[in-house]
């Protein structure tokens, strides 16, 4: 993204405005449930739907003593596995109770009749969501304790046995890269509209080549700054968002994915390649690997392997959109500069998977 993409973004993403009639809510039904099921809670209740939160649609519960955020299914008909909102309630309420920085959750509600399709309640935390990487309007040294907060969280994350904080059954473990490579190879498929030849050579590449089997952790899926809530004035995180993607998994998925950034030229997709990291106080790949490996014990073995995974899931997400603007499904401006990316990102992931021996 440009400079003026994420003030758009900023624009667009934050904030709060009134209820989409498409996703309204039966005030009465739900201040019914909300008095019987959360701890606390006393109306009369307002309700403001949050700009963000496009899958699962997000809305501000104020009452006179307390903010609450309430996350739900889409109404109508969904796939199966889609929009799981339990499966985020249930990681954040076992990551909360370790004290790991997410919002508090209240309770889940899974009887539709409430307010037409499943939800959950939490905390509202207040506090910053940064969109651009390089932090405009910090100095150095604040820029940099935000990077080292960032890389601190996701390592602490990592560092949980799931099995220990009640989450072994939270997804399929082994075979991590294997079955994600998979996923998205079907999902380039689905939507290829013209043969892109590095997606061809990566789909021949990344199966053969796929490196050890790591630990079982929690992998978040989409760790990034702004997933992230931080203090007002300080460099500490107070909540990670949006644990839709979340999974057991190979926690290098989850760093290699935050490292992209410092290889993705800032031209194209809010990136750090080429900025003056030293300048900004940006720490670079090796001093982030470094800090999350003395606080893991843990390091990339192929890093160059791992981002040209990334690319290619990065690339076949933008494909998928690409094939949602063929169909007509979405045509807007965003989705079309998102599916003209494909063939850049493809290049780049070859070029990676060029390094790593392809």
């Amino acid at each position: 993204m440009t400079s003026l993409d994420l003030d758009e973004a900023q624009a667009t993403f934050s904030g709060t405005r009134e209820v989409d009639p498409r996703y309204a809510l039966d005030e009465a039904a739900l201040d019914a449930w909300l008095t019987a099921n959360v701890d606390g809670y006393a109306g009369p209740l307002t309700i403001r739907q949050f700009k963000g939160g496009q899958s699962n649609p997000t809305y501000e519960l104020t009452t006179s003593g307390r903010t609450y955020v309430l996350r739900r299914k889409p109404p109508g008909t969904l796939l199966p596995s889609a929009h799981a909102v339990d499966r985020e309630f249930t990681v954040i309420s076992a990551l909360h109770a370790q004290g790991y920085p997410v919002a508090r959750p209240y309770a889940l509600c899974t009887d539709d009749a409430v307010i037409g399709s499943a939800f959950y309640v939490m905390d509202k935390v207040d506090g910053r969501v940064l969109w651009d990487l390089k932090l405009p309007g910090l100095e150095p040294d604040e820029r940099r304790a935000v990077y080292e907060a960032q890389v601190d969280t996701l390592a602490d994350l990592h560092a949980f046995d799931p099995a220990a904080i009640g989450l072994s059954d939270y997804g399929r473990p082994g075979n991590y890269f294997e079955r994600q490579v998979g996923r998205w190879t079907k999902q380039y498929r689905a939507s290829e509209i013209d043969p892109i030849t590095e997606m061809d050579q990566l789909i021949d590449f990344l199966p053969r080549t796929l490196p050890p089997e790591g630990p079982t952790r929690i992998v978040h899926g989409d760790f990034r700054l702004d997933n992230l809530i931080l203090a007002p004035a300080a460099a500490q995180v107070r909540a990670v968002l949006d644990w839709e993607l979340s999974t057991l998994g190979d926690p290098m998925a989850d760093l290699s994915y935050l490292l992209i950034a410092w290889v993705i030229p800032a031209s194209q997709r809010n990136g750090l390649a080429g900025a003056d990291l030293e300048t900004l106080g940006i720490p670079s790949v090796e001093e982030v690997v470094q800090r999350y490996a003395a606080r893991t014990g843990r390091t990339p073995g192929n890093l160059d392997w791992l981002f040209a995974y990334n690319l290619f899931r990065l690339a076949a997400i933008c494909q998928g959109i690409a094939g949602r603007v063929r169909d007509g499904t979405a045509a807007s401006a965003h989705a079309r500069t998102m599916a003209a990316q494909v063939p850049t990102l493809a290049q780049a992931a070859w070029s990676f998977a060029q390094r790593a021996g392809a």
